[in-house]
């Protein structure tokens, strides 16, 4: 071999290994780095009223005043006022969203309540005591259809529907010949309400109702006792009342 053979091998390796070292930088930055994915969206989730719930409440009711009647014996009779009264129970219903977020929301509501309204109120028959022996309204209960509109967890809703109740009779209604209605009476109810969401579970709420019971038979008439001087009878034909109530709601399930 002679040295210019030499020369030129040794020129070839030279540029060859000049050639890769000068191409090592690109290619390792060809090479597809190991780095971590981005992660996934999570959407979040939109609140829904849409499920069974049941829950407790306690309130005032207010009776209004015995309008005046007339007795087809006695004439004109005025009845006294019905007291306020505590009001509490316990209540269990459904409601489903239509739209999720913000809409309308549709519902049903059963609920049972006792109560402390006075038994017997007193009036007069011109300037004789007159005392209402009619049954008191010791406990009412109510089965409503409930429609709504939600702004996300703030709920604005109406009510109404069918309205029950029963009570007991004063021991002064010994006195009375006539014929006692029954202590079990029917009736409807309509209000409205304002509710929030505290969490996607509990609830708290603020309701209104107006509550109108029929009494059922009795005569209507008054009875005079002369060993006790005053009358006794039936005074108003109708236990009408409004209710103010807080309430909690715990809910089951959330779809």
């Amino acid at each position: 071999m002679t040295r210019s053979t030499e020369a030129l091998g040794l020129a070839a390796a030279l540029a060859l290994t000049a050639a890769l070292a000068a191409a090592s930088p690109g290619s390792a930055a060809d090479l597809p780095r190991r780095a971590a994915p981005p992660p996934a969206f999570t959407p979040v989730p939109v609140f829904t009223w849409t499920g069974f719930y049941a829950g407790l409440n306690a309130g005032a009711g207010f009776g209004g005043a015995g309008g005046t009647f007339t007795d087809t014996t006695y004439g004109t009779v005025s009845p006294g006022s019905r007291d306020a009264a505590f009001v509490g129970g316990g209540q269990i219903g459904y409601n489903y969203q239509i739209t999720p977020g913000s809409g309308f929301v549709v519902g049903a509501e059963a609920d049972i309540q006792g109560t402390t309204f006075g038994r017997a109120r007193s009036g007069l028959v011109g300037t004789t005591t007159f005392y209402d022996i009619g049954p008191s309204l010791d406990w009412f209960g109510t089965v409503r259809g409930r429609i709504g509109y939600a702004f996300d967890r703030f709920l604005v809703y109406g009510t109404g529907g069918f309205a029950y109740g029963s009570g007991s009779t004063p021991s002064n209604a010994s006195y009375y010949t006539g014929t006692l209605p029954g202590s079990f009476r029917t009736g409807w109810t309509a209000g409205g309400g304002v509710e929030y969401a505290i969490t996607d579970r509990l609830s708290a709420r603020i309701e209104a109702l107006y509550v109108s019971l029929e009494r059922n038979g009795g005569s209507g008439s008054l009875i005079y006792d002369t060993a006790t001087a005053a009358y006794y009878g039936l005074g108003k034909p109708k236990s009408e009342f409004g209710v103010v109530r807080a309430g909690l709601n715990y809910r089951f399930s959330t779809d």
